[in-house]
């Protein structure tokens, strides 16, 4: 007769209080992911892939990227939007440089194409981004001046004459 009453007593004691929940802890994984997400966060909305071959100089500078092509330069590679456009070990050296080893040829081609592709949507679409000339420069520290004046000088013989250089912020 004990047992009957204490299921008895169990049921009625159910629906009788209030059900309360500690919420403490899950708030505060909310707002651990928040931070983890503020910091990650991009407000310049250019992502660009870096190859393992470029390490990226550190700057101190709050500003910004814009959008343009992003020209990706190692000591021996060269990229364009992530599409390796010349590589140094498999050329001769007479067919990577021209105009008195002043302008790199891959490299202008390529670019001289991007302009045209992006004049043509132009024409085609009133809605299309006008032709900006912006260059994001990703180099690789290493590299010497005198290459570093090549590619730019190329940017510049293609149409591409305002240059923006890619680098780390000096807290990642």
């Amino acid at each position: 007769m004990a047992r009957g009453k204490s299921i008895k007593s169990r049921r009625g004691r159910k629906g009788a209080g209030a059900f309360d929940i500690d919420i403490t802890s899950l708030l505060d994984i909310l707002t651990i992911l928040m931070v983890f997400l503020l910091q990650s966060y991009n407000s310049s909305g250019v992502v660009i892939n870096v190859p393992k071959e470029i390490e990226i100089p550190r700057s101190n500078s709050e500003t910004l990227n814009n959008f343009g092509v992003n020209i990706q330069v190692s000591k021996s590679q060269i990229w364009i939007d992530d599409k390796e456009i010349m590589n140094v070990n498999n050329l001769p050296t007479d067919q990577i440089y021209d105009e008195g080893g002043a302008r790199i040829i891959a490299l202008y081609n390529e670019l001289v194409k991007i302009k045209e592709t992006i004049k043509q949507s132009e024409k085609l679409s009133p809605k299309a981004k006008p032709f900006s000339g912006v260059a994001n420069l990703v180099v690789d520290k290493t590299i010497k001046y005198e290459y570093l004046k090549r590619v730019m000088h190329t940017c510049a013989q293609a149409g591409f004459k305002e240059f923006k250089f890619v680098v780390l912020a000096a807290g990642n």
